[in-house]
């Protein structure tokens, strides 16, 4: 994560914003690889917020936006993954589109894969219907009305669009927006659909989420959740969970948390089902393991 990140902060350096006065914050969240030498040797002009201990997407997000808070009004903020780099004139994008759409409280820009193909990152709100096969192992056989509602694909990639949220990894805040509903629920999420929920509540407080293709960011999707492959499927499918109970009660909630704990249960009996013929054993043992860990978790 530390070089991916020093690829990050030299794409910002490289290709700044102009004629707009930028301040980067880098919010550490206890990295043991030496990042935090790496900034102060490599970047001493980048203000650190050096966390003690693993604040997750949410609260780290948050602290960097009460440091930016206590020395200044800034008119936009942009959240960027440290897996991310930004391309030749894709800040100017932003706070161009920003500019011409005053009622845009958040903007997202268009994502890339490293090989240059474009990354699904605009979405309208999900139903139940579609938490129930988005990202789960019913996807394949989901109905195709319904995904491609969810994922916004009667609209072109290269055209601009107001949406209901956009993927976390990139977002232009209009500062106005942040102030009047205040910053992501780090109550609720550690990390995964925090950016879902501060959307519809930007949303909900009369602001417009907008979608700017012309704005492109180069997101390297997953390296920074990669390495812990249960720990992940835990806090995804419970902030999914706990999104519906936030915004569509308990009952939706628990319908939903039953239909997953039921597919990683079907998961973790077909593992073992391989497992037992003979098939690649070790494989087979270590996802039983991680299944079993998100059926003990109880995506609660």
């Amino acid at each position: 994560m530390r070089e991916l990140l020093r690829a990050c902060l030299n794409s910002l350096q490289r290709y700044p914003s102009t004629g707009h006065e930028q301040r980067i914050v880098v919010v550490d969240n206890a990295s043991g690889d030496g990042t935090l030498e790496m900034l102060q040797r490599d970047f001493p002009e980048v203000c650190v917020v050096a966390n003690a201990t693993n604040r997750g997407f949410t609260g780290g997000n948050n602290d960097g936006l009460r440091s930016i808070a206590q020395s200044a009004t800034p008119a936009f903020v942009l959240l960027l993954n440290p897996d991310t780099e930004v391309t030749p004139g894709a800040l100017d994008a932003l706070l161009a589109s920003a500019e011409a759409h005053p009622e845009a409280g958040v903007i997202g820009p268009q994502l890339r894969y490293p090989d240059g193909s474009v990354q699904s990152s605009r979405r309208r709100f999900p139903t139940l219907g579609t938490a129930l096969f988005e990202s789960t192992w019913l996807q394949p056989i989901a109905p195709r009305r319904l995904l491609d509602a969810y994922y916004v694909r009667d609209r072109q990639d290269d055209e601009v669009c107001a949406v209901d949220w956009v993927v976390g990894a990139a977002m232009l805040v209009r500062w106005e927006a942040y102030q009047q509903v205040g910053g992501l629920d780090e109550r609720s999420f550690f990390m995964y659909s925090e950016e879902l929920d501060w959307c519809k509540r930007i949303k909900a407080a009369g602001w417009q989420v907008l979608y700017d293709p012309r704005a492109v960011i180069v997101h390297h999707e997953g390296r920074s959740s990669a390495q812990v492959s249960a720990q992940r499927m835990i806090y995804f499918n419970t902030s999914k969970v706990r999104y519906f109970a936030k915004h569509h009660g308990q009952a939706q909630a628990g319908v939903l948390r039953a239909a997953l704990l039921s597919m990683f249960a079907w998961q973790w009996a077909l593992e073992g089902a391989k497992w037992l013929l003979g098939h690649r054993r070790d494989l087979r043992a270590e996802r039983m393991r991680a299944y079993a860990q998100v059926l003990r978790s109880g995506l609660r």
